[in-house]
């Protein structure tokens, strides 16, 4: 059975294209024949690795029943070779908030002869209770070599990082929340913005709290990389972070949704999408701790320290070999 991954025509890096690029990368490390389809030349994608398959055109594609034909949730249109072909298609959900963006009028998922992947459980939960369908979980992996704790912090004020590529504006109103309650607060607030993994990942490590501010995320990565990181998060799930996000006791959201049982506690402060107050009142009580230190900190950095062991590439690796086995 020969794999083939689509990859949409994008100008900027996306953490999607980058995990159906690992998976790529996965599966040719297994000795599986895999291809990358793209839908223009030019395209975005992450940096190939020396035994990484080399891309093809859209225009050079050609499916067979016995293929298998891999399409991210929000570009259903690209199903069309796979259909056509009668090949195996399988629609991987990213973004439980994409999935009926694409579909033509009177078109259903229901009515087409599809198989899905879920990045997820929240995603994977939110499938069933739409489509009726279950589907496997392939959940994306980290890079621990490029994310992990520093051995020690630097005195000094506490620094708070934090991505404003998503939702913007509620960062800025959690900012001014907080520093309106707090006007003599010493902290420092660390933008990330324009850097490489390598870059994010210093950052993050000499920062003490991460705000997420992303939503809606299918099981998003960056909170992932700051627990690698040693930092206590703070802020918004998308939904999707609820494959693995735990609140920590002070925290007050609590998700109406079925949640999996997991092996670690808890490993932030989380807050429904878009509460800004309480978000705010969030970065308080993560402040709080860093200051008070003692056990309770030290449970919190260890329980991320237990997450992220879930969502190693090595973890991700092994998903990819069983799901693909049940595939032939």
């Amino acid at each position: 059975m020969n794999t083939y991954i689509f990859i949409p025509p994008v100008r900027k890096p996306t953490g999607g294209i980058t995990v159906f690029c690992q998976i790529a990368s996965i599966l040719a490390r297994q000795g599986k024949n895999v291809r990358l389809v793209l839908r223009e030349a030019g395209s975005w994608m992450p940096p190939l690795e020396a035994d990484d398959p080399e891309p093809i055109l859209w225009d050079e594609l050609s499916l067979s029943k016995d293929d298998l034909w891999l399409v991210p949730e929000g570009w259903v249109n690209s199903l069309a070779p796979g259909l056509n072909a009668g090949a195996k298609c399988i629609v991987y959900c990213q973004n439980w908030a994409y999935l009926f963006s694409s579909l033509p009028a009177g078109v259903s998922w229901q009515n087409l002869p599809v198989s899905f992947l879920a990045v997820s459980d929240p995603v994977e939960w939110f499938m069933q209770q739409t489509l009726g369908k279950k589907s496997p979980i392939l959940r994306p992996g980290i890079d621990t070599r490029i994310f992990y704790p520093p051995k020690c912090m630097d005195d000094g004020p506490l620094r708070i990082a934090y991505m404003p590529r998503k939702n913007k504006a509620l960062v800025a109103q959690i900012k001014s929340i907080f520093e309106a309650r707090n006007p003599n607060c010493d902290i420092r607030w660390v933008e990330i913005a324009g850097m490489d993994a390598q870059g994010v990942a210093q950052t993050l490590r000499a920062s003490h709290i991460f705000l997420v501010s992303g939503f809606p995320e299918g099981c998003p990565l960056p909170p992932l990389e700051a627990l690698a990181s040693g930092c206590i998060p703070v802020g918004f799930s998308g939904f999707g972070g609820w494959d693995y996000m735990r609140q920590l006791d002070g925290a007050i959201f609590k998700p109406w949704w079925p949640l999996r049982e997991v092996e670690w506690s808890g490993n932030g402060f989380w807050s429904a999408d878009a509460d800004v107050l309480d978000a705010a009142l969030n970065l308080e009580k993560a402040i709080n701790l860093w200051r008070e230190g003692g056990q309770n900190l030290q449970s919190a950095l260890a329980a991320g320290q237990k997450t992220v062991q879930s969502y190693t590439l090595e973890v991700q690796a092994q998903a990819v070999s069983d799901i693909w086995d049940k595939f032939n």
